[in-house]
């Protein structure tokens, strides 16, 4: 049985945290224009490379002595020790009691790693081979539907990471994809989704993956039985349903008497967190959608960044260099959000997945023994592609009372070369990295002639850091490892909060009073509930049952 760890001192008053706060008030007044008038070099030392991906960090509001101390600081938190245990299939997800494994998802066959005593490595690749063999046959026709057509429409029906993730990825890598093949995404349980993802749909050339571990998600099993009865109503078959589905799960009692044979159904284990499954079963829509080959190098990618975090000293080591800078201006600068924006059309996805991937693992008020932590934790991640956020949020970036650390992620090759026009996309991502760090001031506009009366309009104060990740090409290698990042990134932050990052409890509050609110919707005494919700649920109760709006209350 393991046990919750014993609490240890406050992280608030450990020697290392003391140092960076007193640093942080110390540096209060430095700009990133002073930093870098007084460091000629700094745009090339404030560098870390690894695994495709060049992470420039000059523009954060850093010194050596920072990095200095957020090492420190690392080091006594333990981080170096923590990543080995996670990669060893120790039990790192405190309060669930279990490993947090997903490296071994993109391990190659040679690795050998161990959960209860277990080598993992040969289930993980049987299950990719399977995923390849049917993917593969999807594609070139050898599967059919039950009247004998091919597959041209795959429909992955999940939520939260068996959504977030496939989505995402197919997104990303469509460049890739073999267009005789759609790939659509069901996911909100709100009936529209599901009518507008099969409005234009042949049913006899359209097949569904039905993606959730426990078979039971509410508005996963809700959409998949839409999808059901909608197969069975336009094929007249109820056997059916054995050639237009297939199951990522771990229920096979479930997924047999939801007529999925045995063949069709790729498990996954409890080690996987659903924000880290993509290279799982759960990426088998994006696996049909790009082919086996092309996903087996986004699992090289997620595996090169695997290795370069384990092994990297901490100093050049990407992942945890970019933790700890999400650490310094969380925890240190107060700055409780934090934007991406990639420069890439197929991207536009990412920032949403980035969403789960840190606020669900790393948005938690209790340390991993569940005291109460003392300081900020997971920053609110969002953003837009550019060159679309510059003009929508950017303004509020460059001129608003709130200051909000940005990832600016570029590629040096366009996948879809038209005239001039990745120049203009890559100039805009430098300039925008520019115009934050550094701004323009009263005395610069008034030099250029600016209108006296228009010059506090239009000074902007810069100080506002941002980091610039450039990769030569998105391919599905620098997808993986792109990923892979973030994921470690995020392990970082939770490591030096000391908060759990594979759990999600708070998740499971709103699921528990749904599964009541829904009884209480045909039965009215069902519940004792607040005054609000009571009435929330009589006007909703009075329009369901179809009789006229409610009036007002008396």
């Amino acid at each position: 049985m393991v046990e919750m760890l014993a609490a240890p001192p406050p992280l608030t008053a450990r020697p290392a945290w003391q140092a960076l706060r007193a640093h942080a008030r110390h540096t209060e007044g430095d700009h990133l224009r002073d930093l870098f008038a007084a460091d000629p070099t700094r745009g090339t030392r404030l560098t870390a490379e690894a695994a495709g991906i060049y992470l420039d960090y000059s523009k954060q509001r850093v010194s050596d002595r920072t990095l200095e101390l957020l090492i420190r600081l690392a080091e006594s938190s333990g981080l170096p020790g923590r990543v080995e245990a996670m990669f060893a299939g120790d039990v790192v997800n405190v309060t669930e009691r279990r490993a947090a494994l997903h490296v071994a998802l993109r391990a190659p066959r040679s690795a050998s790693i161990h959960v209860d005593g277990v080598d993992v490595v040969p289930e993980v690749h049987d299950v990719l081979e399977r995923m390849g063999r049917f993917a593969s046959d999807v594609r070139d026709g050898t599967w059919r539907g039950f009247t004998g057509r091919r597959i041209r429409t795959v429909v992955n029906i999940g939520i939260g990471g068996s959504d977030l993730g496939p989505r995402m990825a197919a997104e990303a890598l469509r460049h890739y994809s073999d267009r005789s093949i759609e790939v659509r995404f069901v996911s909100n349980v709100d009936g529209t989704n599901f009518v507008e993802a099969t409005r234009d749909l042949d049913a006899s050339e359209t097949l569904f993956i039905v993606s959730s571990k426990s078979f039971t998600t509410a508005e996963t099993m809700a959409n998949a039985g839409a999808a059901r009865a909608w197969v069975v109503e336009a094929l007249g078959d109820a056997s059916a349903v054995g050639r237009h589905f297939v199951a990522v799960s771990t229920n096979a009692e479930a997924v047999r008497a939801f007529g999925i044979g045995d063949e069709q159904t790729f498990g996954f284990w409890d080690w996987v967190g659903g924000r880290y499954s993509l290279p799982s079963a759960v990426g088998l829509s994006t696996m049909i959608a790009i082919g086996p080959e092309q996903f087996r190098e986004l699992l090289a990618g997620y595996h090169a960044m695997d290795e370069h975090f384990r092994s990297a000293p901490l100093a050049e080591n990407v992942p945890a260099l970019h933790g700890l800078l999400t650490v310094w201006n969380t925890s240190f600068l107060g700055m409780g959000s934090m934007a991406v924006v990639p420069y890439d059309e197929y991207l536009g996805s990412f920032p949403a997945y980035l969403q789960q991937l840190t606020m669900e693992s790393n948005g938690k008020r209790v340390t991993e023994s569940g005291e109460p932590v003392g300081h900020a934790t997971g920053p609110v991640v969002w953003g837009e592609r550019g060159t679309n956020g510059q003009h929508s949020f950017f303004q509020q970036l460059h001129q608003g009372t709130a200051t909000v650390p940005c990832d600016l992620i570029g590629f040096l090759e366009p996948l879809n070369p038209v005239g001039a026009q990745h120049d203009l996309l890559m100039a805009h991502l430098f300039a925008q990295s520019e115009a934050l760090a550094f701004g323009k001031t009263a005395a610069q506009l008034q030099g250029e002639g600016s209108p006296e009366w228009l010059v506090p309009h239009r000074v902007s104060p810069g100080n506002r850091p941002t980091s610039t990740l450039l990769l030569d090409r998105l391919t599905p290698y620098s997808l993986g490892s792109l990923i892979a990042l973030y994921e470690h990134s995020v392990f970082t932050q939770g490591v030096i909060w000391g908060i759990d990052s594979f759990d999600q409890w708070g998740v499971e509050l709103g699921k528990q009073i749904a599964a009541s609110i829904l009884e209480g919707f045909d039965d009215a005494s069902a519940g004792a509930r607040d005054s609000s919700t009571t009435e929330l649920m009589r006007r909703y109760r009075e329009r369901r049952g179809g009789s006229a709006v409610p009036t007002a209350r008396r």
